[in-house]
C-alpha cells in the first residue's frame, strides 16, 4: 500500500519580543552615531534587549511556544518534535531544544538545535518539514530566536546599531489539501565564513585571558563584503525559487525577507519583481533578530495573509548560509 503524503503546514504562529526597547537615541549616548546615520543605511529605529540575570535564549523560545500552545489550542504532550534555530544557545549543550521543551511540559517531544545564523529558521522550517512529509511526526514546532545582546560589544558601532532580541515559533502539521511547504533551496559557502563570525568560544578559540581581551567573544562582520554577498545571494535564490517553481512576480503574494538591511531587502524584491506593498518589512522596530526575523515577520502581519496566498521566504547569513522556501499559507485568521 502506497501512503499518501501529506505536505507540511503552518497551522500557528506565535512571537515574542522583550519589553525593553533600545532606541537609536539612547545609542547615541553609547557611541558615536545619530538617529539620521542608523535609518538612512539600516532602516532601523528601535531594538528590544532582554534584560535581566540568567536568561538566555531559551526564555524567548519559551514565550513564543507558550502563545503557540494556546493560539491553536495545542497540549504540550502533544509535540513529536521541537527544533530551535539559534547561534546563541543558551549554553552549547544542553540544546536549546530541550531547555524549552521542559519549560513547557513537551515530555514526549525530542529536540535538537540548529545553527545557520540568520538563515537558521528557512533551514531549521525545511528540516521539520521532512519530518511530516515523511509520515513520522504529526506536530514539529520549529522556533527561531536570538539574543543578540549576549554577543554584541556596545562600544562598536557597526554593529551594535544592528541586532536585538527576539523570536517566533511556528506549528507544523500534516496539511490536508495542497497548502503547505511547496519547496526550498538551501545554499552555503564556508570560504565566507571569516568575513561574519564569533572568533573565539569554540573549539578552535576556547576562552582565555587573551581571547577576552581582544574582545573575540563579540560578532565579528566585514560589513562591506558581507553586504554584497547578501545582495548577489539572497536576491538570486529568490529569483531562483520562483523560476523553479515557474511563478511569476503577480503569483507572489508577500515576500518575507530576512530583517538584516532594508537596502538588501529591496534588492531582492526588485529581482523578484515584486513592488513594496508586497514586501514584509519590521526591521524598524526590532531589528535583526538573526534566526528570529522571519517568524517574526509571519506573526506580525499574520492577519494579512488568506489561505492558499504564496508567500516566499528568503535569508542570508554568516557561514555564509542563505536559502529561499515558498510556501501556501494554509489559513484564514
Amino acid at each position: 500500500m502506497i501512503l499518501k503524503k501529506h505536505k507540511a503546514s503552518i497551522t500557528g504562529v506565535h512571537g515574542y519580543v522583550p519589553d525593553y526597547i533600545l532606541t537609536n537615541k539612547e545609542l547615541e549616548t553609547l557611541v558615536d552615531t545619530s538617529d539620521e546615520w542608523i535609518v538612512t543605511r539600516t532602516g532601523i529605529k528601535e531594538r528590544r534587549i532582554l534584560k535581566g540575570d540568567m536568561k538566555g535564549t531559551s526564555i524567548l523560545g519559551v514565550e513564543c511556544v507558550k502563545g503557540l500552545l494556546e493560539k491553536t489550542n495545542t497540549d504540550p504532550k502533544e509535540i513529536d518534535l521541537i527544533i530551535c534555530a539559534t547561534v546563541t544557545p543558551d549554553m552549547l549543550f544542553p540544546s536549546t531544544s530541550n531547555l524549552i521543551a521542559d519549560k513547557i511540559g513537551a515530555t514526549n517531544s525530542y529536540g535538537f538545535d540548529i545553527s545557520a545564523a540568520c538563515s537558521g529558521f528557512i533551514y531549521a522550517l525545511a528540516t521539520g518539514s521532512q519530518f511530516i512529509e515523511a509520515g513520522t511526526h504529526n506536530k514539529v514546532i520549529v522556533i527561531g530566536a536570538d539574543k543578540m545582546s549576549s554577543i554584541i560589544d556596545y562600544e562598536e558601532r557597526k554593529n551594535c546599531v544592528l541586532f536585538g532580541d527576539g523570536g517566533g515559533a511556528v506549528l507544523l502539521e500534516p496539511s490536508e489539501d495542497e497548502t503547505g511547504i511547496q519547496d526550498y533551496l538551501l545554499k552555503s559557502d564556508g570560504s565566507g565564513g571569516d568575513m561574519l563570525c564569533l572568533k573565539a568560544g569554540g573549539s578552535l578559540r576556547p576562552a582565555s585571558t587573551e581571547t577576552i581581551k581582544n574582545k573575540e567573544h563579540y560578532i565579528y562582520q566585514e560589513g562591506s563584503s558581507v553586504f554584497k554577498f547578501a545582495v548577489t545571494n539572497m536576491a538570486d535564490i529568490s529569483e531562483e525559487i520562483m523560476n523553479k517553481n515557474k511563478l511569476k512576480s503577480d503569483d507572489i503574494s508577500y515576500l518575507v525577507p530576512h530583517q538584516a538591511n532594508k537596502r538588501i531587502i529591496d534588492a531582492t524584491a526588485k529581482r523578484m519583481g515584486v513592488g513594496p506593498e508586497k514586501v514584509l518589512l519590521n526591521i524598524e522596530k526590532y531589528g535583526n533578530t538573526t534566526a528570529g526575523t522571519i517568524p517574526l515577520c509571519l506573526w506580525d502581519f499574520e492577519n494579512k495573509f488568506k489561505k492558499g496566498d504564496n508567500l516566499i521566504l528568503a535569508a542570508f547569513g554568516g557561514g555564509f548560509t542563505w536559502g529561499s522556501l515558498y510556501l501556501k499559507w494554509s489559513y484564514n485568521n
